[in-house]
Protein backbone atom coordinates (compact mmCIF):
# COMPACT_ATOMS: atom_id res chain seq x y z
CA UNK A 1 0.00 0.00 0.00
CA UNK A 2 1.24 3.26 -0.71
CA UNK A 3 1.10 6.21 1.42
CA UNK A 4 -1.09 9.37 1.12
CA UNK A 5 0.89 11.13 -1.46
CA UNK A 6 -1.41 14.59 -1.56
CA UNK A 7 -0.03 14.94 1.92
CA UNK A 8 3.32 16.15 0.62
CA UNK A 9 0.80 18.91 -1.45
CA UNK A 10 -1.17 20.26 1.54
CA UNK A 11 1.23 23.39 1.96
CA UNK A 12 3.50 25.67 0.27
CA UNK A 13 6.18 24.97 2.99
CA UNK A 14 5.88 21.32 1.98
CA UNK A 15 5.72 21.38 -1.60
CA UNK A 16 8.77 23.63 -1.93
CA UNK A 17 10.84 20.99 -0.05
CA UNK A 18 9.85 18.25 -2.06
CA UNK A 19 10.05 20.06 -4.87
CA UNK A 20 12.09 17.94 -7.75
CA UNK A 21 12.61 20.84 -10.04
CA UNK A 22 13.61 24.21 -9.71
CA UNK A 23 14.24 27.59 -11.92
CA UNK A 24 17.50 29.87 -11.16
CA UNK A 25 17.92 33.34 -12.81
CA UNK A 26 21.77 31.76 -13.45
CA UNK A 27 19.59 28.99 -15.92
CA UNK A 28 19.35 31.98 -18.38
CA UNK A 29 20.60 33.48 -21.21
CA UNK A 30 19.33 36.42 -22.75
CA UNK A 31 19.38 37.30 -26.63
CA UNK A 32 19.64 40.58 -27.71
CA UNK A 33 19.38 42.54 -31.34
CA UNK A 34 21.91 44.78 -32.26
CA UNK A 35 21.38 46.90 -34.99
CA UNK A 36 24.07 48.94 -36.92
CA UNK A 37 22.42 52.59 -36.58
CA UNK A 38 22.14 54.98 -34.01
CA UNK A 39 19.53 56.31 -31.94
CA UNK A 40 17.63 52.86 -32.00
CA UNK A 41 15.07 51.79 -29.62
CA UNK A 42 12.78 49.75 -32.09
CA UNK A 43 10.35 46.86 -30.29
CA UNK A 44 9.45 44.20 -32.12
CA UNK A 45 6.23 44.00 -32.97
CA UNK A 46 5.87 39.93 -33.15
CA UNK A 47 7.59 39.85 -30.13
CA UNK A 48 6.20 42.26 -27.53
CA UNK A 49 8.85 43.56 -25.01
CA UNK A 50 11.78 42.52 -27.26
CA UNK A 51 13.39 45.64 -28.81
CA UNK A 52 16.42 45.77 -31.30
CA UNK A 53 18.73 48.54 -29.86
CA UNK A 54 21.75 50.37 -31.70
CA UNK A 55 24.98 50.14 -29.49
CA UNK A 56 24.45 54.20 -28.44
CA UNK A 57 21.20 52.73 -26.91
CA UNK A 58 22.45 49.14 -25.72
CA UNK A 59 23.16 50.30 -22.24
CA UNK A 60 19.50 51.21 -21.33
CA UNK A 61 18.73 47.08 -21.59
CA UNK A 62 21.76 45.99 -20.12
CA UNK A 63 21.58 47.64 -17.22
CA UNK A 64 18.32 46.25 -16.23
CA UNK A 65 19.96 42.84 -17.60
CA UNK A 66 22.57 43.19 -14.72
CA UNK A 67 20.41 44.26 -12.19
CA UNK A 68 18.50 41.35 -12.54
CA UNK A 69 21.54 39.25 -11.64
CA UNK A 70 21.20 37.47 -15.54
CA UNK A 71 24.84 36.23 -16.05
CA UNK A 72 24.43 35.95 -19.68
CA UNK A 73 23.58 37.35 -23.04
CA UNK A 74 23.51 36.00 -26.72
CA UNK A 75 24.08 38.42 -29.39
CA UNK A 76 22.52 38.60 -32.77
CA UNK A 77 23.46 41.45 -35.39
CA UNK A 78 21.27 43.50 -37.90
CA UNK A 79 24.48 45.20 -40.16
CA UNK A 80 23.56 48.07 -42.73
CA UNK A 81 25.70 46.10 -45.56
CA UNK A 82 24.28 42.43 -46.97
CA UNK A 83 26.02 40.86 -49.31
CA UNK A 84 25.95 37.44 -50.96
CA UNK A 85 28.67 35.88 -48.58
CA UNK A 86 28.12 37.81 -45.40
CA UNK A 87 30.91 39.48 -45.52
CA UNK A 88 30.31 41.97 -42.63
CA UNK A 89 30.30 38.63 -40.12
CA UNK A 90 34.09 38.36 -40.24
CA UNK A 91 34.68 42.89 -40.42
CA UNK A 92 36.91 43.50 -37.01
CA UNK A 93 34.51 46.71 -37.27
CA UNK A 94 31.40 45.18 -37.99
CA UNK A 95 28.15 45.00 -35.55
CA UNK A 96 28.74 41.69 -33.46
CA UNK A 97 32.31 42.58 -33.26
CA UNK A 98 31.81 45.95 -31.90
CA UNK A 99 29.02 44.77 -29.74
CA UNK A 100 31.39 42.45 -28.04
CA UNK A 101 33.60 44.76 -27.19
CA UNK A 102 31.01 47.64 -26.11
CA UNK A 103 29.73 45.17 -23.56
CA UNK A 104 33.29 43.80 -21.77
CA UNK A 105 34.23 47.11 -21.65
CA UNK A 106 31.21 48.31 -19.81
CA UNK A 107 29.75 45.30 -18.16
CA UNK A 108 32.83 43.15 -17.82
CA UNK A 109 31.38 40.42 -15.32
CA UNK A 110 28.78 39.89 -18.21
CA UNK A 111 29.05 36.88 -20.28
CA UNK A 112 29.19 37.52 -23.86
CA UNK A 113 27.93 34.35 -26.16
CA UNK A 114 28.24 34.70 -30.19
CA UNK A 115 25.85 33.65 -32.50
CA UNK A 116 27.86 32.08 -35.48
CA UNK A 117 25.88 32.20 -38.20
CA UNK A 118 25.19 34.35 -41.45
CA UNK A 119 21.25 34.62 -42.48
CA UNK A 120 21.61 38.28 -40.59
CA UNK A 121 24.28 39.21 -42.89
CA UNK A 122 23.71 37.55 -46.30
CA UNK A 123 21.52 39.55 -48.84
CA UNK A 124 19.53 36.10 -49.82
CA UNK A 125 18.98 35.26 -46.10
CA UNK A 126 20.36 31.72 -46.41
CA UNK A 127 23.15 30.46 -43.35
CA UNK A 128 26.29 30.21 -46.03
CA UNK A 129 27.31 30.36 -49.36
CA UNK A 130 25.37 29.65 -52.32
CA UNK A 131 25.60 26.94 -54.84
CA UNK A 132 22.97 25.94 -57.44
CA UNK A 133 20.26 27.96 -55.21
CA UNK A 134 21.39 25.53 -51.76
CA UNK A 135 24.16 26.01 -49.43
CA UNK A 136 27.45 24.81 -49.88
CA UNK A 137 28.50 23.37 -46.85
CA UNK A 138 32.56 23.04 -47.38
CA UNK A 139 32.30 26.81 -49.18
CA UNK A 140 30.67 27.91 -45.74
CA UNK A 141 32.68 26.32 -43.10
CA UNK A 142 35.14 28.25 -45.22
CA UNK A 143 33.63 31.77 -43.66
CA UNK A 144 32.11 30.61 -40.71
CA UNK A 145 36.57 30.38 -39.94
CA UNK A 146 36.43 33.80 -40.34
CA UNK A 147 33.56 34.87 -38.35
CA UNK A 148 34.51 32.92 -35.27
CA UNK A 149 38.58 34.25 -35.44
CA UNK A 150 36.70 38.10 -35.58
CA UNK A 151 34.73 37.33 -32.79
CA UNK A 152 37.27 35.86 -30.67
CA UNK A 153 39.45 38.89 -31.39
CA UNK A 154 36.58 41.15 -30.26
CA UNK A 155 36.91 39.39 -26.90
CA UNK A 156 33.85 36.86 -26.78
CA UNK A 157 33.20 34.55 -23.96
CA UNK A 158 31.57 31.55 -25.85
CA UNK A 159 30.49 31.17 -29.52
CA UNK A 160 27.36 29.03 -30.81
CA UNK A 161 27.49 27.80 -34.40
CA UNK A 162 23.85 27.79 -35.26
CA UNK A 163 23.97 27.15 -39.04
CA UNK A 164 23.00 22.93 -38.92
CA UNK A 165 26.86 23.31 -41.24
CA UNK A 166 28.31 19.54 -41.18
CA UNK A 167 31.94 19.90 -39.32
CA UNK A 168 30.81 23.72 -38.50
CA UNK A 169 31.85 22.36 -34.73
CA UNK A 170 35.44 20.71 -36.23
CA UNK A 171 36.46 23.96 -37.78
CA UNK A 172 35.59 26.45 -35.36
CA UNK A 173 37.44 24.72 -32.76
CA UNK A 174 40.56 24.11 -34.94
CA UNK A 175 40.45 27.77 -36.02
CA UNK A 176 40.24 29.05 -31.87
CA UNK A 177 42.37 26.43 -30.99
CA UNK A 178 45.50 27.42 -33.48
CA UNK A 179 45.15 31.11 -33.09
CA UNK A 180 45.17 31.12 -28.78
CA UNK A 181 41.76 30.95 -28.34
CA UNK A 182 41.63 27.63 -26.88
CA UNK A 183 39.94 28.83 -23.64
CA UNK A 184 37.00 29.56 -25.69
CA UNK A 185 33.77 26.86 -25.47
CA UNK A 186 31.67 26.04 -28.34
CA UNK A 187 28.03 25.60 -27.64
CA UNK A 188 26.91 24.04 -30.62
CA UNK A 189 23.04 24.37 -32.21
CA UNK A 190 23.54 20.42 -31.72
CA UNK A 191 19.96 19.69 -32.88
CA UNK A 192 18.54 22.54 -34.56
CA UNK A 193 14.83 21.77 -36.65
CA UNK A 194 13.39 23.19 -39.53
CA UNK A 195 10.86 25.01 -37.53
CA UNK A 196 7.81 27.23 -37.84
CA UNK A 197 8.05 28.64 -34.34
CA UNK A 198 10.88 30.74 -36.00
CA UNK A 199 8.64 33.45 -37.68
CA UNK A 200 9.47 36.53 -35.26
CA UNK A 201 12.85 36.44 -35.11
CA UNK A 202 12.97 36.58 -38.84
CA UNK A 203 11.53 40.25 -38.31
CA UNK A 204 13.85 40.82 -35.45
CA UNK A 205 16.82 40.00 -37.46
CA UNK A 206 15.96 40.43 -40.92
CA UNK A 207 16.79 37.07 -41.83
CA UNK A 208 13.98 35.61 -43.46
CA UNK A 209 15.33 33.67 -46.74
CA UNK A 210 14.71 35.28 -49.83
CA UNK A 211 13.69 32.02 -51.56
CA UNK A 212 12.69 28.42 -50.11
CA UNK A 213 13.81 27.56 -46.72
CA UNK A 214 16.09 25.94 -44.62
CA UNK A 215 15.23 22.22 -45.23
CA UNK A 216 18.36 21.11 -46.72
CA UNK A 217 20.34 21.75 -43.50
CA UNK A 218 18.14 21.81 -40.59
CA UNK A 219 16.37 19.03 -39.19
CA UNK A 220 13.48 17.48 -40.15
CA UNK A 221 10.82 17.61 -36.80
CA UNK A 222 9.99 13.94 -37.45
CA UNK A 223 13.26 12.34 -36.33
CA UNK A 224 13.92 12.11 -33.33
CA UNK A 225 17.01 9.21 -33.45
CA UNK A 226 18.97 11.75 -36.06
CA UNK A 227 18.97 13.93 -33.30
CA UNK A 228 21.04 11.65 -31.15
CA UNK A 229 23.35 11.40 -34.52
CA UNK A 230 24.12 15.28 -34.79
CA UNK A 231 24.67 15.54 -31.01
CA UNK A 232 27.19 12.50 -30.85
CA UNK A 233 29.24 14.58 -34.37
CA UNK A 234 29.38 17.78 -31.89
CA UNK A 235 30.86 15.51 -28.87
CA UNK A 236 33.50 14.34 -31.33
CA UNK A 237 34.02 17.41 -33.45
CA UNK A 238 34.55 19.37 -29.34
CA UNK A 239 31.87 20.87 -28.42
CA UNK A 240 31.32 22.11 -24.59
CA UNK A 241 27.83 22.23 -24.49
CA UNK A 242 24.53 20.66 -27.21
CA UNK A 243 21.68 22.72 -27.66
CA UNK A 244 18.29 21.60 -28.83
CA UNK A 245 16.04 24.33 -30.80
CA UNK A 246 13.45 24.87 -30.58
CA UNK A 247 12.42 23.69 -26.50
CA UNK A 248 8.81 23.53 -26.05
CA UNK A 249 7.85 20.90 -29.32
CA UNK A 250 11.09 19.04 -28.59
CA UNK A 251 11.30 18.50 -24.85
CA UNK A 252 11.51 14.91 -25.93
CA UNK A 253 14.77 15.43 -27.53
CA UNK A 254 16.45 17.42 -24.86
CA UNK A 255 15.22 14.21 -22.35
CA UNK A 256 17.47 12.00 -24.75
CA UNK A 257 20.46 14.07 -25.35
CA UNK A 258 20.17 14.87 -21.41
CA UNK A 259 20.11 11.08 -20.80
CA UNK A 260 22.88 10.25 -23.36
CA UNK A 261 25.41 13.03 -23.72
CA UNK A 262 28.02 14.24 -20.17
CA UNK A 263 27.56 17.41 -21.21
CA UNK A 264 25.30 20.57 -20.33
CA UNK A 265 22.49 20.93 -22.19
CA UNK A 266 21.20 24.19 -23.72
CA UNK A 267 17.84 24.30 -24.87
CA UNK A 268 16.19 27.47 -27.45
CA UNK A 269 13.25 28.50 -25.77
CA UNK A 270 12.36 30.39 -29.54
CA UNK A 271 10.75 33.40 -30.75
CA UNK A 272 7.40 31.73 -31.86
CA UNK A 273 6.85 30.15 -28.34
CA UNK A 274 7.44 33.79 -26.72
CA UNK A 275 5.28 35.33 -29.18
CA UNK A 276 2.57 32.57 -28.52
CA UNK A 277 2.56 33.45 -24.75
CA UNK A 278 2.15 37.08 -25.23
CA UNK A 279 -0.10 36.88 -27.34
CA UNK A 280 -2.60 34.95 -25.28
CA UNK A 281 -1.73 37.24 -22.78
CA UNK A 282 -2.15 40.45 -24.30
CA UNK A 283 -5.43 38.73 -25.13
CA UNK A 284 -6.63 37.92 -21.56
CA UNK A 285 -7.04 34.72 -22.58
CA UNK A 286 -4.10 33.02 -19.88
CA UNK A 287 -2.10 34.51 -17.06
CA UNK A 288 0.91 35.14 -19.13
CA UNK A 289 3.14 35.55 -16.02
CA UNK A 290 2.25 31.74 -14.58
CA UNK A 291 2.17 30.53 -18.22
CA UNK A 292 6.07 31.63 -18.62
CA UNK A 293 7.11 30.10 -15.42
CA UNK A 294 5.72 27.07 -15.87
CA UNK A 295 7.21 26.60 -19.87
CA UNK A 296 10.29 27.45 -18.18
CA UNK A 297 9.99 25.11 -15.74
CA UNK A 298 9.41 22.12 -18.32
CA UNK A 299 12.22 22.92 -19.89
CA UNK A 300 14.50 22.64 -17.21
CA UNK A 301 12.40 19.50 -16.06
CA UNK A 302 12.98 17.98 -19.20
CA UNK A 303 16.52 18.13 -18.82
CA UNK A 304 18.09 21.84 -20.46
CA UNK A 305 21.26 22.56 -17.49
CA UNK A 306 20.67 26.43 -19.98
CA UNK A 307 17.69 28.07 -21.29
CA UNK A 308 17.84 30.56 -23.54
CA UNK A 309 14.62 32.34 -23.41
CA UNK A 310 13.37 36.06 -24.48
CA UNK A 311 11.34 35.68 -21.12
CA UNK A 312 14.22 36.25 -19.35
CA UNK A 313 13.80 39.13 -17.73
CA UNK A 314 10.28 39.03 -16.70
CA UNK A 315 11.30 35.55 -15.52
CA UNK A 316 14.19 37.02 -12.98
CA UNK A 317 11.71 39.63 -11.69
CA UNK A 318 8.74 36.74 -11.43
CA UNK A 319 11.32 34.71 -9.37
CA UNK A 320 12.85 37.47 -7.22
CA UNK A 321 9.48 38.22 -6.05
CA UNK A 322 8.55 34.51 -5.29
CA UNK A 323 12.32 34.32 -3.20
CA UNK A 324 11.65 37.53 -1.19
Amino acid sequence: MTGRLRNNRKTEEIRSKVRETTLEVADFIYPLFIEEANNIKQEIVSMPGIFRYSLDRINEELDQVVALGIQSVILFGIPIKKDAEGTESWNDEGIIQKGIKHIKTHYPTLQVIADVCFCEYTDHGHCGVLCDHDVDNDLTLVNLRKQVLAQAKAGVDMVAPSGMMDFAVREIRDELDKNGFENIPVMGYSVKYCSSYYGPFRDAADSAPSFGDRRTYQMDPANRNEALKEAQADVDEGAEILMVKPALSYLDIIRDLKNNFDLPIAAYNVSGEYAMIKAAGNNGWIDDKKVMMETLLSIKRAGADIIITYHAKEAAKQLKMEND
